[in-house]
């Protein structure tokens, strides 16, 4: 489609775009959250291991933690209920906007560092949930970081292209004839727990390669990591099975002996080891018989 020619265009073509409309509709949400759901989905999505800055020792879901891109590097943002800094003035309506389609309540596009690609397909009650969880977070008055990114690449309504080219729909409707155990595990991990961010291929637009490298591992990973594959073939031949892949994603522990690094270990002791068992199995189920994949 040429996107990256496109969004080389100049500053004419990106104030062209500022006036094109990606926003959906979003609907009233009235419904009651439940506090506890949305804080284990909070966990399962990497909301708490993405907001909260480790490394600089930062309060929970406040941001600054930096992600290195090819592009340049973008900020997490600040999650909590300061009305300046936060998201303190922002109704459901807006929250749902932000995690479902990727738009700020002004529907300006956030980069896609943000995985909001896999959580199109939360329901309204999860969003509710997530609300309720993040309304119960202490506000932190503070910003954090301008993101650094070079010109195109800096100005976000050029990202209307990208979201045009490279904007997939989650694979998590369920498969008729599977069980239900499996079904949930492809729930979570093609949906919440966006197994596919890290470890499918990207181009060199930075979308994801959805029909020739998905699982199919990543050796550019911000920060300079990499994510191996993690297709059911992969996963067999390095000798993972159910057992210890849900073990591995409750305590970092592989196969072998060794332990999860860099990113991996971040997911698992801020995000899966505080899933359930039954949760973890799912995902284990799952990676290991991706019938479609």
């Amino acid at each position: 489609m040429g996107v990256v020619a496109l969004m080389l265009a100049g500053a004419g073509g990106i104030t062209g775009l500022r006036l094109y409309p990606v926003a959906k509709p979003v609907e009233a949400i009235a419904l009651t959250g439940d506090v506890g759901a949305g804080a284990y989905l909070a966990r399962a999505s990497g909301c708490i291991a993405c907001h909260t800055d480790v490394e600089g020792g930062g309060p929970p879901l406040a941001g600054g933690t930096g992600f290195e891109t090819p592009f340049g590097t973008v900020y997490a943002a600040n999650l909590t209920t300061d009305p300046d800094f936060g998201i303190g003035d922002w109704a459901i309506e807006d929250f749902a906007k932000a995690v479902r389609q990727g738009l700020s309540p002004d529907d300006v596009p956030y980069y896609p560092v943000f995985t909001y690609a896999f959580y199109q397909d939360f329901s309204d009650q999860q969003i509710a949930d997530l609300w309720a969880a993040f309304q119960t977070v202490a506000p932190v008055s503070e910003p954090v970081p301008a993101t650094d990114l070079a010109f195109p690449f800096s100005e976000r309504d050029g990202l209307k292209l990208w979201r045009a080219a490279f904007l997939h729909a989650p694979r998590t409707t369920p498969v008729s004839g599977q069980s239900d155990i499996w079904n949930r595990g492809r729930e979570l991990v093609e949906g919440a727990t966006h197994c596919a961010a890290c470890h499918t291929e990207r181009n060199i637009a930075g979308g994801r390669k959805v029909d020739t490298g998905r699982m199919q591992g990543n050796d550019v990973l911000p920060g300079g990591s990499k994510a191996p594959a993690i297709t059911s073939a992969a996963l067999v031949s390095s000798g993972w099975d159910v057992d210890s892949l849900s073990y591995a994603l409750q305590t970092g522990i592989t196969p072998s002996g060794d332990t999860f690094g860099g990113s991996m270990g971040e997911v698992v002791q801020m995000g899966t080891r505080f899933m359930t068992q039954e949760d973890r199995i799912a995902m284990a189920t799952y990676l290991m018989d991706q019938s479609d994949e």
